[in-house]
């Protein structure tokens, strides 16, 4: 039986329980290290990954996650985070994970085994285009995954498979297939470790690549930022500061004028408009602050 590259055991750890916790670290820093290029790999997918989900966004569609253990986990936490640093409307980002909610801190054994649940999930949310599905399995071939990826299919809308094993089923079925081939783990067929990690890798660059191409970035700041707590505040003000050139004091005040909206306060400070034009300029620019520049200048 040939076991898949994520299961197979690694020789460079056949000594792991004899390291000390120094040759440890460094024997799994040294492995990780090649993470970020078994990523490389997959860009240009990763790429079309990208404008997928921000044209199915576009068009009112929401982003799906769906995974099983570990997987589905990094998917929960890519989907919680994306409301508190992009402003992204709640439940726009759907995270779905064998078990239900109970397995995100706790195993719940069968779970993964099950395709009829996978589709049952994501139909029970309205799952329908232009809504998008990102299916995570290391493995590439966790039947819960499946099941809702097959479903997805079926109903025409774009699917996006993310797997660290070559020639699976996910890979061959999903629109757009991702592979990061991270090879045999550190501890044997512990996928929470690299293929875990090229997996977070994976997602950082679709969700924030997807919420770039919508507009919720200008420049390199995160200027639809939801500032909830005083970090977040600063931030906030830092941003405006630097974004629109003035003090601290001017900052705030075009922040409390535009109900601390940053996005609004930089149309304000740089077009010198008040907050309901600089409103009604994003909107009409879809929310991107450079577009809602052009517009203001070329017809003030």
């Amino acid at each position: 039986m040939v076991l898949p590259p994520t299961e197979q055991p690694n020789p460079l750890s056949q000594e792991l329980d004899r390291l000390a916790p120094l040759e440890l670290a460094r024997l799994m820093n040294r492995q990780d290290a090649g993470v970020p290029a078994a990523v490389a790999e997959a860009l240009p997918q990763i790429a079309r990954a990208i404008q997928a989900i921000a044209e199915g966004m576009a068009q009112g569609g929401r982003l799906f996650y769906q995974g099983a253990g570990t997987s589905g986990r990094l998917g929960a936490l890519d989907a919680a985070e994306l409301g508190p640093t992009f402003s992204l409307e709640p439940g726009r980002a759907v995270a779905l994970i064998a078990g239900g909610p109970t397995a995100l801190t706790q195993s719940v054994e069968g779970a993964e085994d099950d395709p009829d649940q996978g589709a049952a999930d994501l139909a029970a949310h309205g799952f329908r285009p232009p809504d998008v599905l990102v299916a995570l399995a290391a493995s590439g071939r966790t039947p819960y995954v499946l099941g809702g990826l097959r479903h997805a299919n079926g109903l025409g809308a774009v699917t996006i498979g993310v797997a660290c094993n070559p020639d699976t089923p996910l890979l061959a079925e999903a629109q757009i297939p991702i592979l990061a081939l991270t090879g045999p783990e550190v501890l044997t067929g512990s996928t929470r470790l690299k293929a875990g990690t090229a997996q977070k890798l994976v997602l950082n660059m679709l969700s924030t690549g997807a919420m770039v191409r919508l507009g919720k970035v200008y420049g390199n700041r995160m200027v639809d930022v939801q500032p909830a707590n005083r970090k977040l505040r600063r931030r906030a003000v830092g941003m405006v500061m630097d974004l629109v050139g003035v003090d601290e004091v001017q900052a705030r005040e075009l922040l409390e004028a535009s109900g601390w909206q940053v996005k609004v306060a930089v149309v304000m400070g740089i077009s010198g408009t008040g907050a309901a034009e600089a409103q009604a300029a994003l909107e009409r620019a879809g929310g991107r602050v450079r577009e809602a520049l052009v517009q203001l200048v070329r017809h003030g």
